[in-house]
């Protein structure tokens, strides 16, 4: 286990490369990520959030099918193809029903079409401190994840595929979960100085 909080900060990245397919992650193990990540703040303490643990290999495969289907239209709808990120999300899209697991993340109730801004920041702001926990007590048991939203172009299937209630519960991100091939390098960030103002906004 790493046992540094700032090795765990910066070193908590998206791993679509270098994740082990090859090798299995215990349920267990998932499960005390999970019980880590439930100890996340949200909205009124509610605890609207749920979790599926997908390891059956049919279940990872269907999902992975409408996964490549809404990356590929992802893709060609953008100029990232010929990237570094383009390729990296190719090779995951075509290896995703490999991964040992994946966790899809879901809140409990739907949003309108003409919810406010504030509405959604608190609905999605439930859930993403636990999803950030997660993966935080991942990478610091010596696994390495990857956070995604392209499937949701295809919820509604996804929904039917898993029997989650589309009407009643909403998909908020999925991610994927292996062991490290090697251990990961801080991601390229910019400077904080660059991103921080002092009480009035700087930027044009």
């Amino acid at each position: 286990m790493t046992d540094s909080l700032h090795e765990v900060l910066t070193t908590t990245r998206t791993v679509r490369r270098g994740l082990d397919f090859s090798r299995p992650v215990d349920p267990a193990l998932l499960m005390e990520c999970l019980d880590l990540a439930c100890h996340a703040p949200n909205g009124a303490n509610r605890q609207n959030w749920r979790f599926l643990l997908l390891d059956d290999p049919a279940v990872k495969a269907g999902v992975a099918e409408h996964y490549r289907r809404a990356f590929r239209e992802y893709l060609a709808g953008s100029d990232l193809a010929d990237t570094p990120m383009g390729r990296s999300g190719t090779a995951l899209a075509e290896r995703l029903h490999e991964a040992p697991a994946l966790v899809l993340a879901c809140q409990l109730g739907r949003l309108g079409p003409d919810a406010l801004p504030a509405k959604q920041s608190s609905f999605f702001g439930s859930v993403y401190p636990a999803l950030w926990g997660f993966m935080l007590a991942a990478r610091g048991r010596g696994l390495g994840t990857a956070l995604t939203t392209v499937h949701l172009a295809y919820e509604r299937e996804v929904a039917q595929l898993l029997g989650i209630p589309y009407d009643r519960v909403t998909q908020v991100a999925l991610v994927v979960v292996g062991h490290l091939s090697s251990p990961p390098k801080p991601p390229k960030r910019g400077p904080v100085a660059d991103v921080i103002a002092h009480n009035t906004w700087r930027w044009e």
